[in-house]
């Protein structure tokens, strides 16, 4: 079964910067698109950026010019970093395997990991 481990979250101020990273198992992380996704308290799960098995990017309009996706496939990672941090952008982070569903967008496949907290004080 595939795993996906998030790490790199924490407490920082606004305008600060921070790296996620997301760690998967499994043969097929080459031909798959992968996704960063969280969920702010009180909120519904959201998009926030995809990188696609060929290294194309699409960022949530809230987090364009600010964040930016990447991957390396021989370590089987995909980081986010994000850099000029709001307050809105506190949430838990989560990253999944993404799949392109027309009007639905990038919509999140597999389980879900435990997981990183992003908090960003004002």
């Amino acid at each position: 079964q595939v795993q996906l481990v998030e790490s790199g979250g924490g407490l920082v101020q606004a305008g600060g910067s921070l790296r996620l990273s997301c760690a998967a198992s499994g043969s097929t992380f080459g031909i798959t698109h992968m996704g960063w996704y969280r969920q702010a308290p009180g909120k519904q799960r959201e998009f926030v950026a995809v990188v696609t098995a060929g290294g194309s990017t699409n960022y949530a309009d809230s987090v364009k010019g600010r964040f930016t996706i990447s991957r390396d496939n021989a370590k089987i990672t995909v980081d986010l970093q994000m850099n000029s941090l709001k307050p809105e952008d506190t949430a838990v982070y989560y990253c999944n395997f993404a799949s392109y569903r027309g009007t639905s967008g990038w919509v999140p496949l597999g389980s879900w990991g435990q997981g990183t907290q992003v908090t960003v004080s004002s």
